[in-house]
């Protein structure tokens, strides 16, 4: 489906468009009176980057030929095959470790603060912390698979100081951590953490491993299994406990279940464990109960695992995918309720698709799925949504080569600027037209701010609204562009790096219309509603 000529009318027209087109009927909406649904972290939107990329090593392979022959080029100066164990060597390519002083990314994290940076991944399994300040090692020592230098930590720590940043991450737990038995020793996660402390930096939160339920790929022991985690969750517990009490213990950190992306007996056979399992082998250890979600495989993996696996972008605006997300949410909250009640739950690693996302999750089509899921999560009292990534593959925040902003960046951009810490209950339901979610307006009591979007490809839509306000539009020539507009204006980084004016236009109390496929940030200061009197933050 082609939607260029649909979309240049509303380059030129922002949020209306001409009334021939069809329109269904109006909402009305009443955000004076909308009730309290849930309550998420200042943090709330946050972003991974991950160790590979810290330290350097084999990443998602980029669809883009040409970067992929910059950066063979580039190969040829580190380590070639830390990749996680029994998976396609043909998926990866060496990436150099980012530059975390850069003055452009740290200027465009810097817009997104408060936030968590989430340093963890398959790879932080198997990566071995060199505590010294000499070059680092040419080969890792034995059980590990990568080289953490204290240079490039320390780059994570002034990065997160820099940007307004608190650290989440995980800690090393493949065979090179281990002793004779294969028991998990906290010696290597001790000079970790000591070194943070003494450069000034602490660890927020953190993970005792990545994805344990995959925890073979990430270097495990062979036959490593749920109650292998649980001996190793008590005795990280305790260490964690005592080395750094005020951090938060988060876990199990699962992904991969509540859907069913590949069918029993297709794809190649990878060891797994139920987190159910886990967590009856851990005994109620978290502080926070934590799990990550992708609603698909990309296309760089999906070829292996069955066609169920992949997404395509004629099917990303589908009520079906939006869901996914929520029925994996309700997945871990029912076990988060049985066996940690009470407990916050956190998502710690998400985007659009698993092995650094399909060709498409740069495009605007993308930043549908992204909002709904951070508005749909916060109604569940989702505390932290932690993207993946700020700036590498296909999901990142910022092109990873340029790092210039892309759609979702603009998406993530409006969502701090405008939106509170309580979500509210807008009064209709999300359906295959229209998604509406509603939270108290940023630094603004009693103000409420509305997130409308219209998922429609044919139709204009209209809401009615009875306050006056201000509107963000985002709209594209093409759902498959990666140039946003602004209530019709190019969203662009100034020459010198800097982000240009974001600036709302005036709607007027009444109806307001909404073109197909755009999305709208209606913010409404004067709503002065009771839920949302809150003292300015």
């Amino acid at each position: 489906m082609r939607f260029a000529d649909l979309r240049s009318v509303a380059f030129f027209c922002g949020l209306f468009l001409p009334s021939s087109l069809p329109a269904l009927a109006q909402v009305t909406l009443h955000p004076q009176t909308m009730a309290k649904a849930g309550e998420v972290d200042p943090r709330f939107l946050s972003y991974n980057v991950e160790a590979v990329e810290v330290t350097g090593g084999r990443f998602w392979k980029p669809y883009d030929q040409e970067v992929e022959a910059r950066l063979a080029a580039a190969s040829e100066a580190g380590p070639r095959q830390n990749q996680p164990i029994g998976m396609d060597p043909s998926l990866f390519q060496y990436r150099a470790p980012i530059d975390l002083s850069n003055a452009r990314l740290r200027k465009l994290a810097k817009n997104l603060e408060p936030a968590y940076i989430r340093v963890s991944g398959t790879w932080r399994n198997s990566t071995f912390f060199q505590d010294n300040d000499e070059p680092a090692l040419k080969t890792p020592p034995e059980g590990f698979n990568g080289v953490l230098t204290r240079a490039q930590w320390k780059g994570v720590v002034d990065f997160a100081h820099a940007v307004g940043a608190e650290i989440m991450t995980s800690v090393a737990t493949s065979t090179g951590t281990r002793d004779a038995s294969g028991l998990w020793t906290p010696k290597k996660a001790k000079a970790f953490f000591d070194y943070t402390r003494q450069i000034g930096g602490h660890i927020a939160a953190t993970e005792f491993m990545n994805e344990p339920n995959y925890a073979v790929i990430g270097g495990a022991p062979k036959g490593y299994d749920a109650q292998a985690f649980g001996r190793d969750v008590k005795a990280f517990r305790a260490f964690l406990k005592s080395e750094s009490p005020s951090t938060l213990f988060l876990g199990p950190g699962s992904v991969g279940e509540g859907i069913l992306l590949v069918p029993p007996g297709s794809g190649p056979s990878m060891p797994f464990i139920k987190t159910e399992d886990m967590l009856k082998a851990t005994g109620p250890a978290f502080d926070v109960f934590s799990y990550h979600f992708y609603g698909a495989i990309s296309h760089r993996c999906a070829a292996s695992l069955g066609p169920a696996a992949g997404m395509s972008a004629d099917k990303a605006l589908t009520p079906e995918w939006f869901e996914r997300n929520l029925a994996v949410e309700a997945f871990y909250a029912k076990l988060r309720d049985q066996y940690v009640p009470g407990k916050d739950i956190w998502l710690n690693e998400t985007g659009e698709a698993a092995c650094g996302g399909d060709k498409w999750a740069a495009d605007f089509i993308d930043s549908f799925r992204y909002l709904d899921q951070l508005g749909s999560l916060a109604q569940k009292s989702v505390k932290v949504v932690a993207h993946n990534t700020l700036a590498s593959s296909d999901y990142g925040l910022l092109d990873e080569q340029t790092l210039e902003p892309r759609p979702n960046y603009w998406a993530a951009l409006l969502w701090k600027r405008t939106m509170g810490t309580r979500s509210l209950k807008p009064g209709i339901a999300p359906n295959s037209s229209l998604r509406i979610y509603a939270q108290c307006m940023k630094d603004a009591p009693g103000g409420v701010t509305l997130l409308v979007m219209n998922i429609d490809a044919t139709a204009e839509h209209s809401i009615s609204v009875p306050l006056a306000g201000e509107r963000y539009t985002l709209s594209a020539s093409e759902l498959t562009s990666r140039t946003v507009l602004l209530n019709g204006t190019e969203l662009k980084l100034t020459p010198e790096g800097d982000l240009p004016s974001i600036q709302g236009q005036p709607a007027p109390k009444g109806t307001l219309h909404l073109a197909p496929l755009t999305i709208s940030f209606l913010t409404l200061p004067r709503a002065a509603n009771s839920a949302c009197q809150l003292p300015r933050s």
